[in-house]
C-alpha cells in the first residue's frame, strides 16, 4: 500500500469515528446528571411554579393561582408579608456586616500565625479546625447554653469576676454579639484552613526579594501577601456572604429570632429562618417560595458584585 493510499484510508476511518455516537463519557456524568434534576432541578422549577399559587398545606383543594401576588406583597406596604419580611432581610444584612468582616480577617490572622514556624503548630491547626465539624445545630445548642442568661458560661465568669451579666439572648445587641461570636467560632477553621493553604502557595523568592529591596514587614504583607492571596480572598469573601446569608441555627436554636419587634418579626430572626415560618408554620407555602426566589436574586446580585469588585485582571 502506497503513502497516499495510507493516508486516505486514516482519513476515510477517522471520518467514519466522528460519525460514531460513544455512549461512555455520558455513562460516566449520569449519575451526577440524576442527582442534580432530582435534588436541584426539579426543586427549583417546583418551587417557581409553587411561588405563583396560593396553596395551603392544611387545605390543598383550596390552591388558586395568583400570578406575581405572592411577589407583590413583599413588595407592597400594608401587606401582612411586608414588613416582616423586610425586617428578617434587614436583620440578615446586618449579620452579614457583622459576621463576614471577621469571619476574614480572624482566619487571615490565624493562618499567618501557623504559617510561621510556631512551635505545635500543627496542633493550634487541628484545635482551630475543630469546631467546623460539628453540625449546626449542635452549635446552636452549645451557643444557648453558653450564653443564656441563667446558668450560662459566660455569666458564671462574669458573676465571679463581679461584672454584669447580660441578658445575652433576649436583649439586644446582646443577642446579635452571641450568634456573631457563636459563628466566627463555628466557621473561622474552614477559612483559615484555606488561607493558610493560598500563603504556603506564595514562592519564598518574593518575600526575600523584598526585603533585599528594604521591604518592611507590613510593606511584605501589603505587596506581596495580599496580591498572591487575592484569588481566594474573593472565593473565601463568595461563600462566606453566601453563608451568612443562609443564617439559620444559631439564631433558631439560641434565640427564637426574638426579641420580638414591634412592627412584627423578631430583632435576630433571618431570612431563612422567616421563610421556615412562612412554609412551615404559617403552612403559606406559595408565600415562602416567593421569598426564596427573593433572596436568591439578592444573593446572585451580591455574588456578581463581588466577582467584579475583587476580580483579578490580566495582563
Amino acid at each position: 500500500m502506497t503513502a497516499a493510499a495510507g493516508a486516505t484510508v486514516a482519513t476515510r476511518e477517522r471520518q467514519q469515528g466522528k460519525k460514531r455516537f460513544d455512549a461512555v463519557p455520558y455513562l460516566f456524568i449520569l449519575p451526577q446528571l440524576v442527582f442534580f434534576v432530582i435534588f436541584v432541578a426539579w426543586p427549583f422549577v417546583l418551587g417557581l411554579a409553587l411561588s405563583l399559587f396560593e396553596y395551603d398545606v392544611l387545605r390543598p383543594e383550596a390552591t388558586k393561582f395568583v400570578g406575581l401576588e405572592n411577589y407583590a406583597h413583599l413588595f407592597t406596604p400594608g401587606t401582612v408579608e411586608f414588613p416582616v419580611f423586610w425586617n428578617a432581610l434587614i436583620n440578615t444584612v446586618e449579620f452579614v456586616l457583622l459576621s463576614v468582616p471577621l469571619l476574614i480577617l480572624v482566619p487571615l490572622g490565624m493562618a499567618l500565625l501557623l504559617n510561621t514556624k510556631l512551635p505545635g503548630r500543627n496542633y493550634f491547626r487541628a484545635i482551630y479546625f475543630a469546631p467546623w465539624v460539628l453540625s449546626s445545630a449542635v452549635v446552636g445548642l452549645l451557643g444557648f447554653w453558653i450564653f443564656q442568661s441563667q446558668g450560662g458560661l459566660v455569666n458564671y465568669y462574669l458573676k465571679a469576676l463581679g461584672l454584669d451579666q447580660p441578658r445575652w439572648l433576649s436583649t439586644m445587641p446582646w443577642a446579635w454579639f452571641a450568634v456573631v461570636i457563636t459563628t466566627v467560632w463555628w466557621t473561622a477553621g474552614f477559612n483559615m484552613v484555606i488561607l493558610l493553604a493560598a500563603l504556603q502557595n506564595i514562592p519564598a523568592s518574593l518575600y526575600e526579594a523584598a526585603a533585599i529591596d528594604g521591604a518592611s514587614a507590613w510593606q511584605r504583607f501589603r505587596h506581596v501577601t495580599i496580591p498572591g492571596l487575592r484569588p481566594v480572598l474573593l472565593f473565601i469573601i463568595i461563600i462566606t456572604v453566601i453563608a451568612s446569608f443562609n443564617l439559620f441555627a444559631q439564631p433558631f436554636f439560641m434565640t427564637e429570632g426574638g426579641p420580638a419587634q414591634p412592627g412584627g418579626g423578631g430583632a435576630t430572626e433571618p431570612i431563612m429562618m422567616r421563610i421556615y415560618n412562612e412554609g412551615f408554620v404559617r403552612y403559606r407555602m406559595g408565600s415562602a417560595a416567593a421569598m426564596s426566589f427573593v433572596v436568591a436574586a439578592i444573593m446572585i446580585a451580591v455574588s456578581y458584585a463581588n466577582f467584579r469588585l475583587f476580580r483579578v485582571r490580566e495582563e
